[in-house]
């Protein structure tokens, strides 16, 4: 299988790469990161060396760059974990998180089903449903809530990506993980996971 992992030199989605069992990625697993200030290339630094692993430096939201790439590669499903992050950059400026979470995946959903994809893994946050009181925890079917440019950033490109589904049948699946902690520290590099924060805030 051929894999092609969107945002893989990220925090979570350097993790996915580094864990990815090999009869997942058999035949290749590109990497493909835009290195913003969210990307390490140190992060799946574990990999580099397997022959499957490729890594490649491109913008989701460049459609000739995502056609191309999947057009040469011909990777059998795609992971999509890139994205503009934290609530406070998004409220001081949330034209970038419109640009990169909202027209990146619909660049690389029509990519992808133009390619005619296996499947199409698009990886959100528990933040699309909003402000939860204490001791409760988000349901999977629970209304859709988001207050904040970020969080409205990522609930619409999961709701973009479960469309694309239903009215072009490109399978797909939709996650919204709460938040993540690490045991991998990387030097030079500073987190916002690298502290606890409030769990469904």
């Amino acid at each position: 299988m051929r894999l092609l992992v969107k945002g893989g030199a990220g925090y979570i989605g350097s993790a996915f790469v580094r864990l990815a069992p090999p009869e997942i990625c058999a035949s290749r697993l590109n990497n493909v990161d835009k290195l913003t200030y969210a990307g390490n290339l140190e992060n799946p630094t574990a990999v580099k060396k397997d022959i499957r692993y490729r890594f490649v430096q491109s913008d989701t939201g460049d459609l000739a760059a995502m056609t191309a790439l999947l057009a040469g590669e011909q990777p059998h499903s795609v992971v999509h974990f890139a994205a503009e992050s934290h609530v406070d950059r998004s409220i001081l400026g949330p034209a970038p998180f419109i640009e990169a979470n909202l027209y990146g995946t619909f660049v690389l959903l029509g990519a992808a089903r133009a390619h005619g994809l296996r499947r199409y893994l698009h990886v959100s946050t528990e933040a699309v449903y909003g402000s939860i009181a204490a001791p409760y925890h988000a349901k999977e079917e629970y209304q859709l809530k988001p207050s904040s440019p970020y969080s409205v950033s990522q609930a619409a490109p999961g709701l973009l990506a479960l469309s694309y589904q239903t009215t072009f049948q490109l399978p797909g699946i939709v996650t919204r993980a709460s938040e993540k902690f690490r045991p991998l520290s990387i030097p030079g590099q500073v987190h916002p996971l690298d502290h606890l924060q409030r769990i469904g805030g």
